[in-house]
């Protein structure tokens, strides 16, 4: 019997590894945190790991426990780790456990500034169809899959989304430098996580360094100067694969061309593994996306919705181009909201400058009292406009403020797009959606 026990279990990628570890034969899982929200709560009610108390408490970290699982969520000064090292427990991150469950299976790693849990989908989606048993970790829910984390003792291959953010707050290295692919793929480089990597030299340093970790294959974009530098300095022996956009004439349930470029990249991940090209985009054109990656939400009709987790301006960019490609005849409507550290740093701001200049009407939301919160220094709304650089951009810091906006507008021959990582402070997208289209 293996007991662990789960600092900051509530997270996403956090609460779905417990619920995979406590789902293997012999395993007991516990757990805590500061605070748990939807749908980890309800997940972790369901399978009865929800802590019987909200908070740290290190009384719960007793001798008999096998290990800890360290999520990102927990400071280093937190009661129960301080507790768990003072015990000497053997603590885990959560990249470091996966390594550690996957160590003999072929593993196969996503990474890039966008792209990455799309890309993993499609994947996890090929392989599930042509029945080829995987683990796997990928950051959304995928259509057939029952949670985003699978460990087993019978899979041969291992499929991870690769992250580039801190593993701990003990272990300050990228998230991906654990995993030690077999097989990855880099989708793209683009500034992100200001916060952790202050210069654009020093964030593409950590994707060489993961390159590094790399033993067979190492497929990549050849339209990103970046990776192609990177590719150029591989180490001796790793096979260097790039890849363009798909331009085939199979129907695909996804469009845009980082989505072409994505389904490009998992297929030679596939067929690394032996899937055939054919059989891979025959299965492929069934799948529709990941949740919340350029999802649709409704369609009327003369009009439609997405919602997407589109926050960086890379990724900005490519979902709001991929919706004016595909709906070139209608109005774009694009709201999005600045809610993660680096979007709200003065001095990231200038990275937005055109990522919405595809719009017809386009609006940004942030949250002054989230600024404070994270102890950053204060940005204006007209900082914000000016830096994404276009007249079309409108800039809101109240929510019901923007909402009514939203709601003043025509939506007949319109395309919506809803873009967060939060939820523009309470709001349903999904049902507010419904009711600006009347869906």
């Amino acid at each position: 019997m293996k007991h662990l026990h789960f600092i900051a279990i509530g997270g996403a990628a956090m609460h779905n590894l417990a619920l995979a570890v406590a789902s293997k034969k012999g395993y007991v899982v516990t757990g805590s945190d500061d605070e748990i929200f939807d749908p980890a709560l309800s997940h972790l009610r369901e399978a009865g790991l929800l802590p019987d108390a909200m908070g740290w408490h290190p009384e719960r970290i007793t001798p008999d426990i096998d290990a800890i699982i360290l999520g990102m969520h927990a400071r280093e000064d937190n009661p129960e780790l301080v507790r768990a090292r003072e015990l000497g427990l053997k603590i885990y991150s959560f990249p470091e456990y996966l390594y550690e469950q996957t160590r003999d299976k072929i593993r196969i790693v996503v990474g890039g500034s966008h792209g990455k849990t799309t890309t993993t989908s499609m994947i996890l989606y090929v392989l599930n169809r042509l029945g080829i048993e995987a683990d796997y970790m990928v950051g959304a829910q995928i259509e057939g899959f029952e949670r985003m984390v699978r460990l087993s003792d019978t899979a041969k291959y291992a499929v991870f989304e690769g992250d580039e953010y801190l593993t701990s707050p003990l272990d300050l290295r990228s998230k991906f430098l654990w995993y030690h692919p077999h097989i990855a793929i880099l989708t793209g480089i683009a500034w992100d996580h200001i916060n952790v990597f202050p210069t654009f030299d020093e964030y593409v340093e950590t994707f060489r360094k993961f390159v590094h970790t790399i033993s067979d294959t190492f497929i990549y974009f050849e339209g990103d100067e970046n990776l192609r530098r990177l590719a150029a300095e591989a180490p001796k022996g790793l096979s260097c694969v790039p890849y363009h956009e798909y331009e085939g004439n199979v129907p695909m349930g996804v469009f845009g061309k980082h989505n072409m470029q994505n389904l490009q990249a998992a297929m030679l991940a596939c067929h690394s593994i032996g899937v055939a090209p054919d059989d891979f985009y025959r299965e492929i054109s069934g799948f529709t996306g990941a949740s919340n990656r350029l999802e649709k939400i409704c369609e009327t009709e003369n009009s439609v919705a997405y919602k997407d987790f589109a926050h960086s301006p890379s990724k900005l960019r490519a979902t709001v181009n991929a919706v004016r490609e595909r709906y070139a005849d209608k109005q774009l409507v694009a709201a999005m909201e600045l809610h993660t550290f680096s979007s709200l740093m003065a001095d990231f701001l200038p990275q937005y400058n055109g990522c919405m200049a595809q719009a017809d009407k386009a609006f940004v939301y942030f949250n002054p009292k989230v600024i404070e919160h994270k102890r950053l220094t204060p940005i204006s709304a007209e900082e914000v406009r000016s830096a994404f650089g276009t007249d079309n951009i409108e800039v809101f810091t109240d929510s019901v403020a923007l909402q009514d906006r939203l709601k003043s507008l025509d939506y007949t021959n319109t395309a919506l797009l809803m873009m967060s990582s939060g939820t523009f402070d309470g709001i349903d997208v999904s049902t507010f959606a419904k009711q600006l289209l009347g869906a």
